[in-house]
């Protein structure tokens, strides 16, 4: 009674300071989502200590529960803990990411040790652990589901991964390390923000515009300077550079590793992963890499065929500065999509408006799995360009909350994804509690009257997303620690990339895909040219993933950030003992001569702006796109075989895979659903890369 007396005058004194704290109670109105319009910057701090408190004091509870350790008064309640937490980093993280103004950065950059150091407080505890290791030595004598178990092993995890059996002094070190890392990575991310905005503001486009700038530029000496200013990013000695920050990171990541017993990063990363181990992922990418090279070579010479006529028609000089280069690669590559398929970006365009592609969205998951979607003029949300829907089940029963917002701010950062402002999960009384999920893009915008038209690979962009956010809203576990995306990283990307599949299939698209003027449905005759030249350039887009998911790789095996001055990567500052650090520069130049990358390509993302895998969550963990697609491609074999609207089939994946969350081993759902193990060349055939 006394802890519940003292939280309360806590939360009291606290909404005092601000009025009214939205963070402190949950959201009844605004459909359950957060209360944008109520929220102020000067709230998440004193909202973050609170949540911290409140969550302490009930692992606090756990550990002086006098009765013998069951899985509802240790790992449920466990599970249960964080309420405001919850809340109130939702929000922060998902605002700092799409409007991550300087005010929203200093928040951040404030309450991030915070977090870290009551992260560890929780996994470095030795009587909660105490607790948790009981149950986890007897967990198959204590009937448990298997969610249950699932949660019991993930928590578990965590305490060994954060080093509880380390020693005092490898436990304070292993503090000060994620301290460090939660700071510097996200420095990285604001420094690459800041390094795409400099780069809008240099040629007048955002960094999401750049390859179809590149596309339709036919100026190459200005095709070559976008390349090195977009390729350059972090890589400019100016304050935003992150070459220094890249070795930090990885000097403490392998620190880390070393000191749970690991030999590098990726041996502890990869170790609860489905590829399990760097041998495994290296070989994987190796199958994919070779044959993938080796259609790029082709790709080259159909382009060069072109360049030669411009050659001949005095466009460019007849001397040996006239072959393909890197920046010449998606100019041509779409020269050679026109001559041989008749298809170009703005014969396509004015069918593909925004809303009208998300309108397809929705109708695809309504066709698939029975979901309605309404739209909430009324609901508050964090930006103009954000729009929010009610989705619901066939029978009307609530599946969540779903908010878009698809457009370039400078202070968004690039790219596109899927989060959570609120997981699903059920309370101790049985109460469901569905989702708040947010999609987030960089599209192509509105201009002047014509509205947002996207291009092919954008309209693909928002399926992928959207499978995402099915992953989230299906979500049917009970428990926070495994609901929704909660998974291996290597699975994640499943839902995601089997719903591109459905994106330009002939019946998907007469059903969204009107022109933004005429209404008129998109032509068989486009419609067809869409499809056949579909695996058109696979060659160099398989190449540059495999080559940023090899790069990751590389980063993620090292032992050391320091070198012998003969290394061929060593740089020219010296480390101490006769070391050298390494060049990031020269490191990603060595790993691509080794991996046999031909110089007309680049990593998809090289070193200095590869954001994935310094800020998002994805180290030693980019493989993932390709090792889900293998399952997602052999997946939609099945669809194909069984027709890509199969009621049966579809809802078999739903059960199976998007409302499970990792309740179970990814394998084993996989399994039920499929009927049987993926086939790996199932990528290859879908890439065309193989018959």
């Amino acid at each position: 009674m006394k802890r519940i007396i003292i939280i309360l005058a806590m939360m009291m004194s606290m909404a005092g300071c601000n009025k009214v704290n939205p963070f402190l109670f949950e959201w009844k109105s605004n459909y359950g989502m957060p209360p944008f319009d109520e929220i102020r910057e000067g709230q998440y701090v004193l909202a973050v200590k609170m949540g911290i408190r409140q969550q302490a004091s009930d692992v606090d509870a756990i550990i002086a529960n006098g009765e013998e350790p069951t899985f509802e008064n240790t790992i449920a309640a466990y599970d249960r803990s964080g309420g405001t937490l919850d809340r109130v980093t939702g929000v922060l993280f998902n605002l700092s990411e799409t409007d991550g103004t300087p005010s929203m950065q200093k928040i951040v950059e404030r309450v991030l040790p915070m977090l870290s150091e009551h992260n560890d407080n929780i996994f470095m505890n030795p009587y909660f652990f105490d607790r948790v290791k009981y149950l986890y030595e007897r967990k198959d004598t204590l009937g448990l589901t298997r969610e249950q178990e699932m949660v019991l092993d993930r928590i578990y995890d965590n305490f060994v991964n954060n080093g509880i059996s380390l020693d005092e002094a490898g436990q304070a070190r292993m503090r000060e390390i994620n301290q460090e890392l939660s700071s510097l990575t996200y420095r990285f991310g604001n420094n690459l923000l800041a390094e795409n905005n400099a780069f809008a503001d240099r040629f007048g486009i955002s960094v999401s515009e750049y390859v179809s700038e590149m596309a339709s530029c036919s100026d190459r000496a200005r095709r070559e300077e976008m390349f090195r200013a977009y390729s350059s990013r972090g890589n400019n000695g100016n304050r935003n550079d992150t070459k220094r920050l890249i070795l930090d990171i990885m000097r403490l990541r392998i620190e880390k590793a070393q000191l749970l017993g690991y030999g590098t990063p990726a041996d502890q990363i990869l170790s609860d992963k489905m590829a399990h181990d760097a041998a495994t992922v290296n070989a994987f990418l190796g199958k994919i890499f070779t044959p993938a090279v080796a259609r790029a070579e082709e790709e080259i010479a159909d382009m060069q065929a072109i360049m030669d006529e411009d050659v001949a028609a005095g466009l460019l000089p007849d001397d040996s500065t006239s072959v393909i280069r890197p920046w010449d690669w998606f100019y041509y590559a779409e020269k050679v999509r026109e001559r041989k398929y008749s298809l170009n970006e703005a014969e396509t365009k004015p069918y593909f408006r925004m809303e009208n592609v998300r309108e397809g969205v929705f109708a695809n998951a309504h066709r698939l799995y029975g979901l309605n979607f309404e739209k909430l003029d009324s609901v508050q949300v964090y930006h103009p360009d954000v729009e929010a829907f009610r989705v619901t089940d066939s029978d009307g029963t609530l599946i969540g909350y779903l908010m878009t917002d698809y457009f370039p701010r400078s202070t968004k950062r690039g790219g596109a994804w899927m989060n959570n402002f609120l997981p699903q999960y059920v309370d101790r009384h049985g109460d469901d509690h569905r989702p708040v999920i947010v999609n987030v893009g960089n599209f192509s915008k509105p201009s002047g009257d014509t509205p947002a038209l996207l291009t092919l690979d954008e309209v693909g962009t928002m399926f992928h997303e959207f499978g995402h956010a099915l992953h989230g809203l299906l979500s049917q576990c009970t428990y926070k620690t495994v609901s929704g995306t909660s998974v291996a990283r290597d699975f994640v990307e499943l839902p995601s990339q089997i719903n591109e599949n459905w994106a330009f299939r002939p019946e998907v698209l007469a059903t969204y895909a009107r022109h933004y003027q005429t209404g008129e449905v998109i032509p068989d005759s486009l419609v067809a040219k869409i499809n056949a030249a579909s695996k058109f350039n696979q060659g160099f887009m398989t190449t540059e993933l495999a080559a940023a998911a090899i790069l990751d790789m590389k980063w993620h095996e090292l032992t050391s950030v320091e070198v012998q001055p003969d290394c061929p990567y060593a740089s020219d500052i010296a480390a101490g003992d006769g070391m050298r650090l390494i060049d990031p520069v020269k490191f990603e130049e060595y790993v691509c001569r080794q991996m046999g990358l031909i110089d007309e390509i680049i990593p998809r993302y090289r070193t200095t702006y590869f954001n994935h895998i310094f800020n998002s969550g994805y180290a030693a963990g980019y493989y993932s796109y390709l090792w889900a697609e293998v399952l997602d491609k052999d997946a939609f074999e099945l669809f194909m075989k069984r027709g890509i609207f199969d009621r049966r089939t579809a809802m078999s994946f739903r059960h199976n895979i998007l409302e499970k969350g990792g309740s179970e081993d990814p394998m084993v759902l996989y399994r039920r659903f499929r009927g049987a193990d993926p086939d790996p060349a199932a990528l290859l055939r879908a890439r065309g890369l193989a018959d």
